[in-house]
């Protein structure tokens, strides 16, 4: 198991007290392939017009909820279907899973209310690995 393995393993696990490997895994890299990474993923909300959910968990103040269909309509079929066979779940449990961990996921690799500059996996997941320890 590499680096990666294991800080995704870890931002899942301390994020949903012990949870899938596979889930952190597919959603770390969904965030990390979407076009332009995570500014990426905050333009795909704006343009299905869920950016204030998406800018109430980047600032600091509390995070709007999102719904399992809200998630599919934002990320599509196809990269929601990517997330389920990578994190060995069907779709809907995907969509479902997203709903509840995307809002923590987003507030805590922006910290401070501000997306980071840098877009690699790897340090976004020391990220949210450093704030999570803090949080903790």
């Amino acid at each position: 198991m590499g680096l990666m393995d294991n800080i995704e393993g870890q931002v899942l696990n301390r994020m949903t007290g012990g949870g899938s490997n596979q889930l952190a895994s597919a959603v770390l890299q969904m965030i990390q392939n979407q076009p332009g990474g995570l500014q990426g993923l905050i333009q795909c909300f704006h343009q299905n017009g869920l950016g204030g959910v998406i800018s109430s968990w980047i600032s600091t103040g509390q995070n709007q909820s999102i719904s399992p269909d809200q998630v599919q309509q934002v990320l599509g079929s196809n990269t929601l279907q990517q997330v389920a066979e990578k994190a060995g779940i069907s779709p809907d449990q995907a969509k479902s899973s997203l709903a509840e961990l995307l809002p923590t996921l987003v507030d805590k690799i922006t910290p401070n209310g501000q997306v980071p500059e840098h877009s690699s996996l790897l340090e976004m997941g020391e990220s949210l690995l450093g704030s999570l320890g803090k949080s903790a």
